[in-house]
């Protein structure tokens, strides 16, 4: 088999170079007594007495304990340490340890392959790696050379396997998925967009591997590696609002930074480091798995960590809350959370060893008094850069004068801040650890953020206010305006003209329309200032409720409706109840009064924010949010409040989090990147807002989507210049298709993946764009290329090769003896169906029994491959003669079939499969409506013939137009689903049942028959 060759066996060597014992699926077995078993007896038995110096008896004692166990916290919690037991002949309980963290080689580190679990459903994984009998990972390996979604089909095994011999992961530290050159690694009941790769092999370095494969082996299963992990990497979450417990297991600049600092503990060496991880990144987590380390430090024998005393700062009440919870949630030993001065200091000055303490820098305000014992204290500051504001840094090291200090922040620090730099790092260092805004992109950790400037008359230049300010107020009474002036002209004067409000107030909601509504997701407008916030609602309140009007909705509904849709969240004020006898002040106060949120209304309003499907959809703000909220649903940011370096960083990011909506149909959405619409003119000064950053740190904050067009065009110059190079130029998409596989099989391999890698950015680009009308030039060609993409792939998968190595024996042998007779070395140059050649081995008559094998195998291979071209097009039309090839071939290999005889079922076959393909015509059907056709009837065979080759009409005429208006609507999840309604509208006009799987099947053939593939 192609994936023990290519996955399975290259990852057992890989494990037993770095020390993994081998075992054999009949070796593994004789160690678990049972297939129902899933710990290894002897080698458990054996590490307990070692371990711990016991005897036989009790060690099967606890065998017996540990094979009862079924939840995996507890699991961890025993693996790190938290088990004890009564022992023979002893009074009271005495502690175990299943692993010797400290000391590695004392541990037993054994793989297996087929590792078959027997249960009602037994299952069999590719890969178990056992530490001292414990199964701990699970590696499933999929084949490089299958054509189907090998990374799809492994997540789904892993889910059933969990599902299906759940005894197996009660004790699961992680995941793996791999095909021989990917890896991606997930915590257990992970989903499978929360897989990733581990690409940084600190402190080694790639090149020091033959491959990445190797690479990412070590990094997640070289035993000293899988033991840290192990007892410090993996922390149980709860959710706060969900309730239940999510496993994580850290991301690789989590392992790297935490490793960094504690070793710089540890080794009691300068004392201090800057750690900055962009936001997005899990910053908190990062945070929690260095408390972890340095608190229980498993793995190491460290006396400046015998029991330390942690301080973990932020510098606003809610970040402290938000990192109090985290630490909470995720069950580390004893925080304490320090809401006045007074109990901070009485908890510093106690002298306790061991303590964690949460709080915020401004308890140290004013504090001079050095604590006599801070050598021991580790102070974790977040968002460090803010600390040294107000001589806040000067107190802390006043108070704590020889504590670790180490410095988090999710934005880069200024390279003109000399003050955190010097708190935080070493002179020359800079960062101890960087995780930057490109990294996060590239991993997938967060999204790209793009933004665009809306209407450039509506921003305001400071420079130029009077001039904007005669513009925008030409209308009011000279002692009005004078009366303004008096006051003094300010941005905010400016920004909160009713009739610019108004207008912007109408782009948010077109735009919101066009970009967000479609899929579910939401937005924050920030203003600027808690006026502002009053004005922007009831303007967009009235904009959002006239065009429900328009769309027929009643009006007391529709203003009902525009309410939910917005929620304002700011900080109250004491002026906001007090009489004003100018109406227009009044009316704003009573607004500040009506619409605040006291904190459990904000609660849930944040709450419901954060949940797809919920309103508020709008949430609109001046201050609150900007840090430190977390809600991956937000795609946009209507910006309309000036900010400048670290307030403009941290307010953007609010978009960069990465999400995936399940809908109620069973389709997945993934949010493409965040935006910003600046309507304030903040980011036509982009460069200015962030030039005391050094350059290379925020190159890539945001992207503007002027910048975007241009790389749609730069990509699809990129991507025909490779399509020229290759003479594909002129041809139809099947043409080129079969003329990139033909170039590929005859040594220009790397052309075509480069053409494949520039086709699909391509297409990527103009989906990401879209629905800018920039992308109307591109729509033809984007067209032919996401037809051509799907149709060469298939053909390279198809048509370049047989993987003899799949069948049986019997056929491997035929393969060799006629590899000179059909010009068969490591490939098989195959015909199609419709060759006027295809039939000539079906004469029998006359040829000799190798000439009838040689025969039986090139069929059996081309038919293979024809009906497996023709399932993936419509496996409900052709899936049973894919089927009937196969039985034809087990027959054969069993020795049930002469090659004769199995030529003339292969020639009976055929016939019918070109009925099949011809059945339309008959019909005065289009081939397409009839393969829907046959979806149809797949699932309601009852249904009345009549009735469905009405419906399968109307819905090819469905995805047609589709094709025609809008030719990307593959890569358009909104338009997607609209089309999934009018099919089902079709259906139940049909009286047609089983909507649902009907719809689900018919949009997976109609994105590659109309739709040039996903």
């Amino acid at each position: 088999m192609s994936e023990y060759r290519l996955a399975e066996k290259p990852a057992l060597d890989v494990l037993a170079a770095m020390g993994w014992q081998v075992l054999s699926p009949a070796q593994a077995l004789a160690m678990r007594e049972e297939e129902n078993r899933v710990i290894l007896k002897p080698v458990l038995i054996d590490a307990l007495r070692t371990i711990n110096g016991i005897g036989a008896a009790d060690a099967e004692a606890i065998y017996n304990d540990l094979s009862t166990l079924s939840d995996n916290e507890e699991w961890q919690r025993k693996l790190r340490g938290a088990y004890s037991r009564r022992l023979s002949g002893e009074n009271r309980d005495s502690p175990i340890a299943l692993i010797d963290f400290k000391n590695p080689s004392r541990n037993a580190f054994h793989a297996t392959r087929q590792f078959r679990v027997a249960t009602q459903r037994p299952r069999i994984p590719d890969v178990v790696l056992f530490v001292n009998g414990i199964p701990l990972v699970v590696i499933e390996a999929k084949s490089p050379l299958k054509a189907t979604a090998k990374a799809e089909e492994a997540f789904e095994q892993i889910k059933q396997y969990e599902r299906d011999i759940p005894r197996l992961f009660y004790p699961n530290a992680f995941n793996l998925v791999t095909d021989g050159m990917a890896t991606l690694y997930g915590a257990t009941g992970a989903p499978s967009q929360f897989y990733a790769p581990w690409p940084d092999a600190w402190p080694r370095h790639r090149n020091e591997f033959p491959d990445d494969f190797t690479k990412d082996l070590w990094c997640l299963c070289e035993p000293t590696r899988l033991l840290d992990l192990l007892a410090h990497f993996i922390v149980f979450e709860v959710d706060p609002e969900k309730g239940n417990k999510i496993k994580k297991v850290c991301r690789y600049q989590q392992f790297r930074a935490v490793n960094k600092a504690v070793q710089r503990v540890a080794s009691g060496e300068h004392r201090k480091g800057l750690i900055w991880h962009t936001q997005g990144s899990g910053k908190s987590l990062t945070m929690v798995f260095l408390a972890l380390k340095l608190k229980t430090h498993l793995t190491l024998d460290a006396p400046s960590l015998a029991n330390p005393n942690i301080l973990v700062l932020t510098d606003r009440i809610d970040l402290d809350d938000q990192i109090s919870k985290t630490f909470v949630a995720c069950g580390l030993p004893n925080p304490t959370q320090c809401g006045s001065v007074a109990a901070l200091r009485e908890a510093v000055n106690r002298g306790g060893n061991g303590q964690i303490l949460l709080s915020t820098i401004f308890k140290f305000a004013g504090s001079k008094e050095a604590i006599p014992n801070s050598a021991n204290w580790i102070v974790l500051v977040d968002e460090c850069h803010r600390t040294q504001e107000k001589d806040l840094g000067a107190f802390l090291s006043a108070t704590l004068p020889a504590a670790h200090f180490y410095g988090f922040t999710g934005t880069p620090i200024k390279s003109t801040d000399k003050d955190t730099y010097a708190r935080f790092s070493i002179a020359g260092e800079g960062y101890l650890d960087k995780y930057g805004i490109d990294d996060a992109v590239r991993d997938g950790a967060t999204v790209p953020i793009l933004y665009e400037g809306r209407k450039a008359d509506w921003a305001i230049n400071e420079a130029e206010i009077d001039i904007l300010f005669d513009r925008w107020f030409v209308d009011l009474p000279d002692d009005k305006r004078d009366e303004l002036k008096r006051k003094g002209l300010t941005l905010a004067t400016i920004a909160k003209h009713p009739e610019r409000i108004q207008l912007i107030a109408m782009d948010i909601w077109e735009h919101f329309k066009t970009v967000c509504q479609p899929d579910g997701f939401k937005a924050q407008i920030v203003v600027v200032d808690r006026e502002a916030v009053i004005l922007y609602r009831a303007a967009l309140s009235a904009v959002i409720a006239a065009d429900l009007v328009r769309g027929g909705m009643e009006a007391g509904e529709a203003q009902e409706q525009a309410d939910a849709m917005i929620a304002c969240v700011y900080s109250k004020s004491q002026e906001d109840n007090k009489p004003s006898e100018n109406p227009d002040l009044a009316a704003l106060r009573a607004g500040l009064e009506a619409h605040y949120l006291d904190d459990d209304a904000e609660k849930d309003v944040k709450k419901r924010f954060k949940a797809f499907g919920q309103d508020p959809r709008f949430l609109i703000v001046c201050d609150k949010l900007l840090t430190g909220f977390d809600a991956p649903l937000e795609h946009v940011m209507y910006l309309d409040k000036p900010l400048k370096e670290h307030n403009l960083l941290q307010a953007i990011a609010r978009t960069n989090r990465t999400c995936t909506i399940k809908k109620p149909d069973g389709g997945e959405i993934e949010k493409p990147n965040g935006r910003i619409v600046d309507y304030i003119g903040v980011t036509s000064h982009l460069d200015e807002a962030l030039a005391s950053y050094r350059s290379e740190d925020v190159e890539h904050a945001m992207r503007d989507i002027a910048i975007l067009r241009n790389d749609l065009k730069e990509a699809h110059a990129s991507y025909r210049a490779q399509k020229r190079a290759m003479g594909l130029e002129g041809m139809d998409e099947k043409a080129a298709a079969y003329a990139a596989a033909k170039l590929a099989a005859c040594g220009q391999e790397d052309d075509w993946f480069d053409l494949q890698r520039l086709t699909r950015t391509f297409i990527r680009v103009y989906a990401d764009l879209s629905p800018d009308p920039a992308i109307l030039d591109f729509t033809a060609e984007v067209k032919w290329a996401a037809a051509f993409l799907r149709l060469a792939t298939q053909a390279m998968a198809k048509d370049e090769s047989l993987d003899h190595r799949s069948y049986s024996a019997k056929i491997r042998d035929m393969l060799e003896a006629h590899v000179h007779v059909i010009g068969l070395s490591t490939t098989i140059r195959l015909r199609n169906i419709t060759d006027p050649n295809f039939a000539d081995d079906f004469a029998i008559e006359g040829k000799v029994e190798p000439e009838l094998q040689e025969a039986f195998v090139r069929k059996s291979a081309e038919l293979r491959r024809t009906t497996r071209e023709l399932v993936d097009k419509n496996p409900a039309q052709y899936g049973r003669f894919s089927e009937r090839v196969l039985e034809i071939i087990r027959r054969f290999e069993e020795g049930q079939l002469a090659a004769a005889d199995g030529l003339r079922e292969f020639e009976g076959l055929t016939g019918d499969i070109e009925t099949e393909q011809g059945a339309h015509a008959e019909l005065g059907m289009d081939e397409n409506a009839f393969s829907i056709l046959r979806i149809i009837e797949a699932i309601v065979p009852e249904a009345d013939h009549g009735t469905v080759q009405g419906a399968a009409i109307a819905i090819g005429a469905v995805y047609v137009d589709a094709a025609a208006t809008q030719p990307a609507f593959a890569h358009m999840e909104a338009y997607l689903r609209s089309l999934r309604q009018q099919v089902r509208r079709i259906l139940s006009e049909h009286g047609i049942g089983e909507t649902k799987t009907i719809r689900e099947k018919v949009e997976e053939f109609a994105i590659h028959a109309y739709g040039g593939g996903a």
